[in-house]
């Protein structure tokens, strides 16, 4: 049987997932839709189907079976409740949205529905992220220490609040979720961050340093920095320190120091490939075992990140209760 797909958004992180639906085995791309519809064409002339600059007539005509949303921060809410409302089962890459609001309305209708979804936080997919969470499960850690510091990239919209969010939310939520995958849900946040130092950039209202402690239910500390500020991918991952053990956790490689030694490891397979493949199994099948982050996962890290901006915004250390982390 058939499986088939439509896009919604040609940009960098579209063409990682169409060029993987492409290689599938019954799977059809059947529509590519971009405002911008000479991107949609040409992604269409590379991966297969149509190019539209609606996505509403994208929908209507081809009627696909499953779609990926594939985003900017800012353009969330009417897609999903289309999707929800036709009870298309969709992929959507983070973040779920620029605030705290939508994505607790769309979880619950997402749920009524009993819609399948899955959400792009690809680290939680890597061979060697599964060996660091059994690391931590043995070993019990008691400091982390994560990192996004890297350089603004390059859509115009994204040193804009109203736009991306922020760093935090577009780009160290990678860093913020992996923290919940090996260490557990945080009970308390405490954030502060500088909004200056990008000269270049006029317009820029985004915070460009951001420093945040974590306190988790076991007791363990995580600090979490970001900034945009360098000019290259200086430092990202999460770094785990237990008794005679440190785990450096990147996207690339996994690095485990003891007084034994170290050993290096590199993931064994795509994870935005493995992704995908969960993903299209579940549409096909109806079983959704193999999709590790779910929108209602996903929201978990959503309303941490969204309390880390409180955080910012009051000055002061907040609790976190899981359920009612809104503000």
């Amino acid at each position: 049987m058939v499986t088939r797909v439509a896009c919604i958004g040609a940009g960098f992180i579209a063409a990682r997932h169409l060029g993987n639906l492409s290689t599938m085995e019954d799977v059809r791309l059947v529509g590519i839709a971009d405002p911008a519809n000479g991107r949609a064409a040409e992604y269409a002339s590379r991966f297969g189907g149509r190019p539209y600059e609606d996505w509403r007539a994208m929908l209507q005509a081809e009627r696909p079976d499953a779609v990926y949303l594939c985003v900017p921060p800012y353009v969330h809410g009417e897609l999903e409740d289309s999707l929800i409302d036709a009870r298309i089962p969709f992929f959507v890459e983070k973040p779920l949205a620029t605030e705290a609001d939508l994505p607790e309305r769309l979880a619950e209708r997402i749920e009524a529905a009993g819609l399948l979804t899955s959400v792009g936080y690809h680290w939680r997919y890597l061979d060697t992220v599964d060996r660091a969470r059994a690391l931590a499960a043995a070993h019990r850690p008691r400091l982390a220490l994560g990192y996004w510091l890297d350089f603004v990239p390059s859509p115009p919209w994204w040193i804009r609040r109203c736009y991306s969010g922020g760093q935090v939310v577009d780009q160290t939520t990678h860093i913020y979720d992996l923290a919940r995958h090996l260490l557990g849900e945080p009970t308390s946040v405490f954030s502060a961050a500088c909004g200056d130092g990008l000269t270049r950039y006029p317009g820029c209202d985004i915070d460009t340093v951001c420093a945040t402690t974590l306190q988790f239910k076991t007791g363990a500390l995580a600090v979490i920095t970001s900034t945009c500020l360098v000019h290259y991918p200086h430092r990202i991952g999460l770094w785990l320190y237990a008794q005679d053990l440190i785990v450096a956790c990147r996207e690339h490689s996994l690095r485990i120091e003891t007084p034994a030694g170290e050993q290096v490891h590199e993931p064994q397979a795509d994870p935005f490939l493995l992704e995908d493949q969960a993903f299209i199994h579940a549409v096909r099948t109806g079983d959704a075992g193999g999709i590790r982050v779910p929108y209602a996962e996903a929201l978990r890290t959503h309303r941490l990140i969204m309390r880390v901006l409180e955080s910012t915004r009051q000055g002061q250390p907040l609790a976190l209760t899981p359920g009612v982390w809104t503000s």
